[in-house]
């Protein structure tokens, strides 16, 4: 690891060293920028959004700048649970109650576009992005045996989706190798990754594609002249015709729409040691998320190890401890694990909408802002990059589904919206318990 990461890995956007950091290798550096540049189109942040944008952009032939403030990889896209999960936040009933049958079926079909976007994208580029299959929703609250088994329904016949299954408690203990949870689905249509090595390959790959990326990189501002938008750096400005905004939790005071609408909070994840000695844990090495409002979300990555993320209250802080919160919520689900080593712990900020879909909007003219995925982001995230860029290029109107989706802003205003939110997912976090 270079000085300039052990730096970055102390920072707040970075409070541990990541098992994904660790088992990828030294990533490779991109400059800062380096005075005044322009371009046909300018992207404010280096996640999964913003490198599918600059990717699919520059191999069309668009001049693309592409500035991120820390590290690629150091925000949600190189740090998240990595999990893919179907559809959207909501689940099909939900979406077709609120949206009817046609709008739902056209949000769930961009879904499962998304995934095999990003299947697609990982082959073609040869990105050995770990994928494994399988995942695994369970539920922790006795009595949703009807409605599980319901939902399975719907998935299959009116949504067209038969690759899940209604697993029983007997099923569902035998496949978790825990008892704790009374039923859930098996859902062998999609799976899990290492969501850093694909982010280092899609960053590769925009290079390659002659994308200008630069990292260190801090957007301060964004202000409109003559028809042009200028974005400001402490090392130059950037001047563009068009803007997409692609920094998700991290908007800080850049731009106060977006920062209205997407909240941040902070999850958590553990890593154990490989589990060799505990071959009931998950045997089928699926991907698991379950029923709380705070979700608990845990894997076993290719080589054995146990990844758990999840706490019990959002905060806007990171603890000085995370193994602990974290090793006392993977006791409560195995036992016997209480005394397995813990090999790194780690932290980020997801952002969140109130409503858990996704926000894209025109902020300012010829200013896009995609974010707020709401935890499900590993897939949605690198399509809207790419639906973007298709917009630009007059390609595709499909991110015109989440543009049209009436996201409401957070309560509060700039100085209570945080508090608030604390006050509010705690409530949530208390309910989990009952």
């Amino acid at each position: 690891m270079t000085s300039k990461e052990r730096l970055m890995w102390q920072s707040p956007i970075a409070p541990g060293l990541s098992w994904y950091q660790a088992s990828v290798g030294e990533r490779p550096e991109y400059p800062a920028m380096d005075g005044s540049k322009t371009a046909d189109v300018a992207i404010i942040g280096g996640g999964y959004t913003g490198l599918q944008a600059a990717y699919t952009l520059a191999k069309a032939g668009v001049g693309v700048v592409l500035i991120e403030g820390g590290r690629f990889g150091d925000g949600a896209s190189g740090r998240n649970g990595g999990q893919f999960g179907t559809g959207q936040r909501a689940y099909p009933e939900e979406m077709e109650a609120e949206f009817g049958f046609e709008r739902a079926k056209a949000l769930f079909d961009m879904a499962e576009h998304a995934k095999a976007y990003v299947l697609d994208f990982a082959r073609d580029h040869q990105i050995d992005m770990e994928f494994m299959p399988g995942q695994l929703n369970v539920e922790h609250k006795r009595g949703t045996e009807k409605d599980v088994r319901k939902s399975v329904e719907i998935f299959t016949e009116r949504f067209g989706y038969p690759h899940m299954t209604f697993m029983d408690r007997a099923e569902t203990t035998e496949r978790l190798g825990s008892s704790r949870y009374y039923c859930g689905t098996r859902d062998v249509g999609t799976g899990h990754i290492h969501p850093l090595k694909l982010l280092v390959g899609l960053a590769k790959a925009a290079k390659d594609a002659g994308a200008a990326l630069f990292e260190m990189t801090k957007a301060v501002s964004i202000r409109q002249v003559g028809g042009k938008t200028i974005i400001d750096t402490e090392r130059g400005s950037i001047t563009a015709n068009k803007v997409l905004i692609a920094t998700n939790a991290y908007i800080g005071n850049l731009e106060p729409i977006t920062a209205a609408h997407v909240m941040p909070i902070r999850s958590f994840i553990g890593a154990t040691v490989p589990l060799d000695d505990f071959p009931e844990v998950i045997p089928g090495s699926e991907a698991v998320a379950d029923s709380r409002f705070v979700v608990r979300y845990f894997r076993k990555t290719r080589d054995g190890r146990l990844l758990f993320g999840g706490r019990e209250a959002y905060t806007a802080d990171s603890p000085r401890d995370i193994s602990s919160h974290i090793r006392r919520q993977i006791t409560e689900l195995y036992p016997a694990l209480n005394d397995v080593e813990m090999t790194h712990a780690w932290g980020g900020s997801v952002g969140i909408t109130m409503n858990r879909q996704p926000y894209a909007r025109e902020v300012m003219p010829g200013v896009i802002s995609v974010a707020g995925f709401s935890g499900h982001g590993v897939m949605l995230s690198n399509y809207c990059g790419t639906l973007f860029a298709k917009s630009v290029l007059g390609e595709s109107s499909e991110l015109d589904l989440f543009k049209d989706l009436k996201i409401p802003r957070f309560p509060g205003g700039q100085w209570l919206r945080s508090p608030l939110l604390v006050l509010a997912l705690s409530w949530y976090a208390l309910r989990d318990r009952f």
